[in-house]
């Protein structure tokens, strides 16, 4: 009876522990994985993995890994098993083509496994998106302006290019805009459409994706023009799937877009400065990001070394809030947690990454702690 009773004993404990464990693993812990890219040649390039305390925002790295050189921009599979990165062996925006690699990834250690290489068939390769059923990539290549997609085969990695598109055209900056340059290529929350902010030419080149087969083509409305001289650079879309915002890098500002999900079809509403009135400095935006609540948009002014923040009416116009320092030369990229209570900002010159926490309330930004020394960061990603 004695022995009966130690035997249950026994279970309950290891039932009870059980229980403690997986609570524990399904309560999103006190941290979160972060990579951060280090945009190098050589042995200097490299991906790294970092912990975000989510309770104070400090921010910890935890393994480095190499064998990839220039990863200007990164994305993550819809289900965070792999990760693919802009891969530039030698010279970036050289004569050789560059590749976009994927990497098959631990989430509890952020090591990382090299899968397989693909030509972006293209130079400065510079963005790179997955589709919601991790079928197809996406990535846009600046200097030769073009646009590129490639199937994901089942173990994760990369086929061969299944659609290229050659932008033409040019606009009014004569010394930055004398031919295309695709910035970015971000798809649609629907899946059924891709779009790609060409700086060079001042559109916004609208595709219909195919995820089955990894195809693009034209969509019912091909484009749409940004004012002349903008250079549209990135873009994002509002949660509620029915805005978009494009922040463009050589006027400096923020253009809203309605977006209608089952046309494709975008329309301008309004268009908005990201630097104070009097600075008369020289400065180029970069990237834009918004919270999850879909209340706060924020973006990068490389040169004013700020980051603007805006709040979002119900109607997606903006108004600004504040034009706060980004505590670091070059605010190039950003990136928000899923509890939209810290941003994450790299400053790619300043070879800094800077944590900020986000009232929830008013949407303005405070600096936390130091900020963490990491070699030219270009693009970060939170798991």
């Amino acid at each position: 009876m004695s022995c009966l009773w130690q035997k249950s004993l026994l279970l309950l404990c290891v039932m009870f522990s059980a229980a403690s464990v997986f609570a524990a693993d399904n309560s999103g812990g006190s941290d979160l994985l972060v990579f951060i890219t280090a945009f190098a040649p050589g042995d200097e390039g490299a991906i790294h993995a970092c912990h975000l305390n989510v309770k104070t925002g400090e921010l910890k790295p935890i393994h480095r890994t190499t064998g990839i050189e220039h990863p200007f921009f990164m994305a993550l599979s819809p289900d965070r098993k792999y990760l693919y990165a802009i891969d530039a062996p030698g010279e970036f925006s050289g004569k050789n083509n560059e590749f976009v690699s994927a990497w098959a990834l631990d989430g509890q250690t952020g090591r990382m496994k090299l899968l397989n290489r693909q030509s972006t068939h293209g130079t400065a390769a510079c963005y790179v998106d997955v589709d919601a059923t991790g079928k197809t990539v996406l990535v846009a290549n600046y200097t030769t302006g073009s646009v590129v997609s490639l199937p994901v085969q089942k173990d994760g990695s990369l086929g061969e290019a299944a659609a290229f598109v050659q932008h033409v055209g040019s606009s009014v900056n004569k010394e930055r805009q004398g031919e295309p340059h695709a910035h970015c290529f971000v798809i649609s929350p629907d899946n059924r459409h891709a779009y790609a902010a060409d700086l060079g030419i001042d559109k916004i080149q609208a595709y219909k994706l195919d995820p089955g087969t990894a195809k693009i083509t034209p969509a019912a409305q091909p484009f749409v023009r940004t004012p002349p001289g903008t250079g549209p650079r990135h873009l994002t879309f509002h949660p509620d799937g029915k805005k978009m915002y494009v922040i463009n890098e050589l006027l400096n500002s923020v253009t809203h877009f309605g977006f209608s999900p089952d046309s494709g079809m975008l329309v301008e509403h309004q268009t908005i400065s990201t630097i104070p009135d009097d600075f008369k400095g020289v400065t180029h935006c970069a990237d834009l990001k918004i919270t999850p609540n879909g209340k706060f948009l924020y973006g990068t002014n490389r040169g004013h070394d700020s980051i603007a923040a805006y709040r979002i009416a119900d109607d997606g116009a903006l108004t600004l809030l504040e034009i706060e320092p980004s505590l670091g030369n070059g605010p190039q990229n950003l990136a928000i947690t899923p509890d939209g209570q810290w941003l994450i900002c790299a400053n790619m010159p300043g070879n800094n990454v800077v944590v900020f926490r986000i009232d929830a309330e008013k949407g303005l930004l405070s600096p936390v702690g130091k900020p963490l020394t990491s070699t030219s960061p270009s693009c970060i990603r939170i798991y």
